[in-house]
């Protein structure tokens, strides 16, 4: 088995932690081994890490084409990497990038790709599985009967835990045979984040949607944000009418996000935004309206105007901090 594991300049994602505790489970009721494969620059002092995840071999794919992540470049070099080692199955987290080079996998081997599985059972040749679809809004049944098994695990489905042991983590070079015309993605810039974390990534995120009212009423969302060392996101209503950028957006067309605690202010909870929201680990909303979708859906609910609720809870947080 080959887990594909994206990384950041040599930083492994957590989402690659999350495919390959997936991974190294489904190799062991498969019978085969777990192998992690790393493309590109700047990950060689990866294999540590993945080797504690239970990767027993780690495969550095490096071409002087694979320079940024681009799936064509990306999805020929495992493509090559499963032709050359004869695995059979080949996963990786269902993120965007990693359901994307799957996609180019599987269009090149010319075999089905079933994404965002949450069970997979590798008893017989014709594994059976329940995938994610609609966004997360219900579980699909399906069968995969084919040569090479190609899956990505649902994002957030699987907690990422070290191996019981390390595994050896043999590390080995792999050099494809690249097109230049395959690296059709440049980064020519990149932004830093003065805070060092991302809705992605953040403990705690505040959202805000269209009843916060504008784009200046947004200030005690980021002072509470700040107190509790998280970030603000917020509903595509308030990307829609201007007020945050579309990096700020939480739900299925914006970051599926998964902190400790999503305090969703003013938002209304539609399935859209909630299937960016639900892998929270606990949901706290504010709102008026008591029947609100995310009220219903929520672990605590505040009925009340948020203008009122969040500059009271930042109050509370700094009194009992002090």
């Amino acid at each position: 088995m080959l887990v594909l594991c994206d990384h950041d300049r040599g930083t492994l994602v957590d989402a690659s932690l999350e495919a390959l505790t997936f991974g190294r489970d489904l190799a062991t009721r498969a019978g085969v081994s777990c192998e992690a494969v790393v493309i590109g620059k700047g990950a060689e002092g990866a294999a540590g890490q993945l080797a504690a995840y239970g990767a027993t071999v780690v495969h550095l794919a490096s071409h002087e084409v694979l320079t940024d992540f681009g799936p064509e470049a990306w999805g020929e070099t495992l493509a090559q990497l499963v032709a050359s080692s004869g695995a059979s199955i080949v996963t990786a987290c269902g993120t965007d990038r990693g359901n994307e080079v799957l996609a180019q996998v599987a269009a090149r081997l010319d075999e089905p790709f079933v994404a965002n599985c949450r069970e997979v059972d590798p008893s017989d040749d014709t594994w059976s599985m329940t995938r994610v679809q609609w966004g997360g809004s219900l579980l699909e049944d399906v069968t995969l009967a084919a040569g090479h098994k190609i899956v990505s695990v649902a994002h957030h489905a699987v907690e990422a835990v070290p191996a019981s042991e390390p595994a050896a983590g043999t590390v080995t070079a792999f050099s494809p045979d690249l097109d230049a015309s395959l690296a059709r993605t440049v980064v020519t810039d990149r932004v830093v984040l003065s805070r060092g974390i991302t809705l992605a990534t953040a403990p705690v995120v505040v959202g805000g949607g269209r009843g916060v009212g504008s784009a200046e009423a947004f200030a005690p969302l980021e002072e509470l944000a700040a107190e509790l060392g998280g970030v603000v996101g917020c509903s595509r209503a308030v990307t829609n009418n201007g007020w945050r950028p579309h990096s700020d957006q939480v739900g299925q067309t914006g970051t599926r996000i998964a902190p400790q605690v999503y305090i969703a202010s003013g938002i209304s909870g539609a399935i859209q935004h909630w299937v960016g929201a639900m892998a929270s680990k606990h949901i706290l909303a504010i709102n008026t309206d008591r029947e609100a979708n995310i009220v219903i859906r929520a672990d605590w609910a505040v009925i009340g105007d948020l203008h009122n609720v969040i500059p009271a809870i930042t109050e509370e947080v700094r009194r009992r901090r002090n």
